[in-house]
């Protein structure tokens, strides 16, 4: 593997575990986007929710948490902390956006995003990167989502 692609897989690997931390603090509604092609300074976003201002802040505290203990890394910047409505963590070659519920559905960077490929992420840890998709895709049930 040459030394670029070998930084990308880290890269994408840091994008996941911070997916991960969101989950284990219920964020919802969890995406990464691979926003590289379209951006040189960086590489993914992370977007998930929460419902309330706490639950923002207990996220985003879990991401920084979580990232700072497997692997050292602590973000260079963090905003929005205060208010707690959309609180952004830089960690350079990518950022989590962590959203209140109502700030998402406003600013739906999904949507400014939507040629950017998906990072698959599932909380058993799997990956894959995807086409974009339209929000029709999106919102029809899986067959494993009927089955249950």
């Amino acid at each position: 593997m040459r030394l670029a692609e070998q930084a990308s897989a880290e890269r994408a690997d840091l994008a996941l575990e911070a997916a991960r931390a969101a989950s284990d603090k219920k964020a919802e509604r969890i995406v990464i986007l691979d926003v590289s092609k379209h951006l040189v300074i960086i590489d993914h976003f992370v977007i998930c929710s929460g419902n309330t201002e706490r639950q923002v802040h207990t996220i985003a505290d879990e991401v920084e948490r979580r990232l700072a203990a497997s692997n050292a890394v602590k973000p260079r910047r963090r905003e929005g902390n205060r208010e707690a409505r959309w609180v952004v963590l830089d960690y350079i070659d990518f950022a989590v956006h962590v959203f209140h519920k109502e700030e998402r559905d406003y600013y739906d960077l999904e949507r400014l995003w939507a040629d950017a490929p998906r990072v698959a992420f599932t909380e058993s840890g799997r990956s894959g990167v995807s086409a974009p998709t339209n929000q029709e895709e999106q919102d029809e049930p899986t067959a494993t989502a009927e089955a249950t």
